[in-house]
């Protein structure tokens, strides 16, 4: 080889180091700026993504928050506190004691009147209750009824209920009444003893009998003083019927 031509190899040796060189300090310095840049970049993202640490600071610890509980707490109290007066009311008025109740019967009835004509009256009852209306008349059970007299035989009223006015003294018996006197038994539904007129009147169903005789009529009316019956028909198509025995 001539020596031109080998120092043309050798120029050209150092052409390519020179170039190897270069090529490798550039690219390998840029594959580390690159390198350095993608693990900032990885790094960056990392930190972005990464969850912030809750802060230890709570929401009740900001002033209006806790304004905002405090007046909460007040409202939830007057509630509270309403409710209680609710409550009792209710219970007021629950556990209000009822009034109570009148009870106006009476047990073991018994009066006793005279008239004028000295005929006594006495009306017994096992019990019996004023009228709301009027309290001089009083409803009566169980009754019995006696009229005495010094002249005259005494007559016996017995009946299931009656009223007697005491401011007047007289009665009206009724229901199942019988009535007896000397040797007559009158029954009847309704029987009003006046004994201001010293009158009583026997009417609806009326029946009366005697050892003799059974007699249906409308109505009786007898005279306290006398005894005197007077019959009459119950209306003028029907008679008093007489039946002897």
């Amino acid at each position: 080889m001539s020596l031109k031509s080998l120092i043309q190899v050798i120029i050209i040796l150092i052409i390519v180091i020179i170039l190897g060189g270069v090529y490798f300090n550039y690219f390998a310095n840029n594959n580390k700026i690159s390198l350095e840049n993608n693990e900032k970049k990885i790094q960056t993202e990392i930190d972005i993504n990464k969850p912030k640490k809750k802060e230890t600071k709570t929401l009740s610890d900001e002033p209006s928050v806790k304004t905002e509980i405090n007046m909460s707490k007040e409202v939830k109290e007057v509630k509270e506190v309403k409710e209680v007066i609710k409550e009792n009311v209710n219970l007021k008025k629950k556990i209000k004691p009822n009034k109570p109740k009148i009870n106006n019967m009476i047990k073991d009835i018994e009066y006793l009147t005279t008239d004028k004509s000295g005929n006594k009256y006495k009306i017994l009852a096992t019990s019996g209750r004023t009228n709301s209306e009027d309290n001089n008349i009083l409803g009566l059970n169980n009754v019995r009824g006696i009229i005495t007299s010094n002249v005259r035989s005494t007559i016996y009223i017995a009946s299931d209920f009656a009223e007697y006015n005491s401011s007047n003294l007289n009665s009206n018996f009724y229901q199942n009444v019988v009535i007896n006197y000397e040797d007559k038994e009158i029954t009847c539904d309704y029987f009003d003893v006046d004994m201001q007129t010293n009158i009583a009147i026997a009417y609806n169903n009326v029946v009366v009998t005697d050892p003799q005789s059974i007699m249906k009529a409308g109505k009786i009316i007898l005279n306290i003083n006398t005894k005197v019956i007077n019959i009459n028909p119950d209306n003028k198509k029907n008679k008093v019927t007489v039946k002897i025995n």
